[in-house]
């Protein structure tokens, strides 16, 4: 029972004897009907006494145990006028204020890394004890091809539809590892934990590595390339002057067809080495863009009316599925035409024969498909795809990815190129 209740039955229970001991001397001696009259009074004053000394005080502070319990740090408790209770309001007080001060100064500290988060070019997956998502931040969106955290809350890394998310399902504890993916993309990703109100919050951070990688890799290339380039045009140029000179002064001289033959094969060939040496050379100086708001479907029709011929050869359709009202995009016409020819071309060797090529435009995300039903790419393919001078062609000289790779990396578009469960290959170009 509370001190305040108990408080008021004394104080009943007093005033009910003082007014029976009343109705008793009153019968008496009137002297004392007065003398117990000024007891009552006396008892009246120091029950007043008492309640602003003990009963009030305690009161006070039972509402300051409320603020506590409720979290309101903002409320202080008034002075009650007894010196001890005051001592405690005042403790209480500057308790308070420290309380409030530690809130906004966490408040203003968790802000700052969540904004600092939010910001970060890094991607940062937390996790619960289930391995569940339970947030992320914009980058670690980006990076896993996404479009919100709620269309991810609450999932395990292998229920999401994202080639990297696959990957990071294979992480293990503490595990530091690098991925690349079929788009070109190269991440450093890290598991780990932290420990927050005495629990274990594991995290997966997300480090793109891409832009590194691809200096160093094209600085290494470009080097490789000129030096090869300029020893082997200068060596066939004297080669085929030469031999090109003895050609002619053998023609003067009977029975040296069949030598005149052999030069002949070897000036071409000379000219082919020229000519693919140059090709290399060419990846390395693709120009600027000169972007222009291009309307896509009309470089679409575009390129499958100069590629139909070539397909039709090989039994190949090509259906197009293009949106209505799509939003202009900012182009280079001329470069995203060779990277759209390439990637039907590309589309058409790997069908080989009677098949079909379908390209697709959405909007809202403008988003450009071409899917064909060839032979596919197995997983460890798919890692080297965008590597430069990879191929699969006993002939390919590794370069047409490499050049579709640069001119959508300066057109700033994100892209991917694998095949999916429904057995189609596709060649996703997502533009900003």
């Amino acid at each position: 029972m509370k001190v305040k209740s108990l408080f008021w039955i004394f104080a009943f229970l007093l005033l009910v004897i003082l007014s029976l001991l009343t109705s008793i001397v009153v019968q008496k001696e009137s002297w004392m009907f007065y003398l117990v009259e000024g007891l009552i009074v006396v008892a009246i004053f120091l029950l007043i006494v008492f309640y602003k000394k003990i009963v009030k005080p305690l009161n006070t502070i039972g509402n300051g145990m409320d603020l506590l319990r409720e979290q309101d740090f903002s409320s202080r408790l008034s002075p009650v006028g007894q010196y001890e209770a005051d001592r405690v309001v005042n403790i209480f007080n500057r308790m308070m204020e420290q309380l409030k001060n530690e809130r906004i100064r966490l408040r203003e500290q968790n802000n700052f890394l969540d904004l600092l988060i939010k910001a970060s070019p890094m991607g940062v997956i937390i996790l619960n004890f289930d391995e569940k998502i339970t947030s992320l931040n914009p980058a670690a969106i980006k990076v896993l091809g996404i479009h919100s955290v709620e269309e991810v809350a609450n999932k395990k890394l292998q229920d999401i539809d994202s080639l990297l998310a696959e990957e990071l399902a294979t992480l293990s504890f503490n595990d530091i590892r690098t991925v690349q993916l079929n788009d070109s993309n190269i991440y450093k990703c890290t598991y780990s934990s932290f420990i927050d109100q005495g629990f274990q919050h594991p995290f997966i951070l997300i480090e793109s590595l891409t832009d590194e990688v691809m200096k160093a890799e094209k600085k290494a290339y470009e080097k490789v390339i000129r030096m090869i380039a300029h020893e082997v045009n200068n060596t066939t140029a004297g080669i085929t002057s030469t031999l090109d000179t003895v050609e002619s002064t053998l023609t003067e001289v009977e029975n040296t067809e069949d030598i005149r033959e052999v030069m002949r094969v070897c000036i071409d060939r000379c000219f082919s080495m020229s000519r693919f040496i140059t090709n290399f050379a060419d990846v390395v100086k693709i120009p600027e863009p000169d972007l222009r708001r291009q309307d896509l479907n009309t470089l679409v029709n575009s390129c499958k009316m100069f590629m139909e011929n070539i397909c039709h050869d090989r039994d190949i359709s090509i259906t197009l599925r293009l949106s209505e009202n799509l939003n202009e995009v900012m182009v280079d016409a001329s470069l995203f035409e060779q990277v759209m020819v390439n990637i039907i071309k590309n589309s058409a060797e790997s069908i080989e024969s009677q098949g079909e090529i379908i390209i697709t435009t959405t909007n809202n995300p403008i988003c450009l498909e071409v899917a064909d039903n060839g032979k596919g790419i197995n997983k460890e393919t798919a890692a080297k795809l965008f590597s430069p001078f990879f191929s699969t062609k006993p002939e390919g000289q590794g370069i047409g990815l490499i050049f579709i790779r640069e001119v959508l990396l300066k057109h700033g578009c994100t892209f991917s190129l694998r095949t999916y469960d429904d057995g189609l290959t596709r060649f996703r170009i997502l533009f900003e």
